[in-house]
């Protein structure tokens, strides 16, 4: 079956921008070591995120605009502090099932990871590297019946999910918390 791995960029540079730091790169190589392989690997625009799928060792395949551009959506997310809450990830789901700007943008890249994994099969596996918030929200997007209390918190660096992809049609079916020490 396959298998799409999401995972949020590693650390940055000290006062945020858009590269990785150097122990950014440090930890996505020995992440990356105990990973893939990979038959498609694919990166947020933003150079953090392709840096750290480089760093962990794979070449990238395609870069998507995964960025919350709607100002309406982004007026929403910052007006719920989403990652300030006990469970982040219910917090997110409760915006997510409300309808509007931002359950539009959630819905819109687990639209992208589903298209990631439409030309895959038996046991491929791809990698997306992107940022908090929009994984957290993709992942409540494809799993809106899931028990989101039970996910924990926010994703730090590197952290993420792997998603299975079976049935017919093809949908995300189940998936797999990864945290990172």
């Amino acid at each position: 079956m396959p298998v799409l791995e999401i995972r949020r960029h590693s650390i940055r540079k000290q006062g945020g921008g858009s590269q990785l730091s150097q122990a950014g790169v440090v930890f996505a190589r020995e992440t990356g070591a105990k990973l893939g392989p990979f038959v498609r690997v694919v990166a947020s625009v933003v150079p953090r995120a392709r840096e750290t799928a480089i760093a962990m060792g794979f070449a990238v395949d395609e870069e998507l605009v995964t960025l919350l551009s709607d100002r309406a959506a982004y007026e929403e997310l910052s007006a719920i502090r989403w990652s300030e809450e006990p469970h982040p990830f219910a917090a997110l789901a409760r915006h997510v099932r409300a309808g509007g700007a931002f359950s539009r943008y959630a819905n819109s890249v687990a639209a992208l990871l589903r298209d990631i994994m439409t030309p895959l099969g038996g046991d491929d596996a791809a990698l997306f590297v992107g940022h908090s918030g929009e994984l957290e929200a993709a992942l409540v997007a494809c799993f809106p019946d899931a028990n989101h209390a039970e996910w924990g918190m926010a994703f730090g660096p590197l952290e993420g999910a792997r998603l299975f992809f079976t049935g017919e049609p093809a949908h995300f079916s189940h998936m797999q918390m990864i945290r990172e020490p």
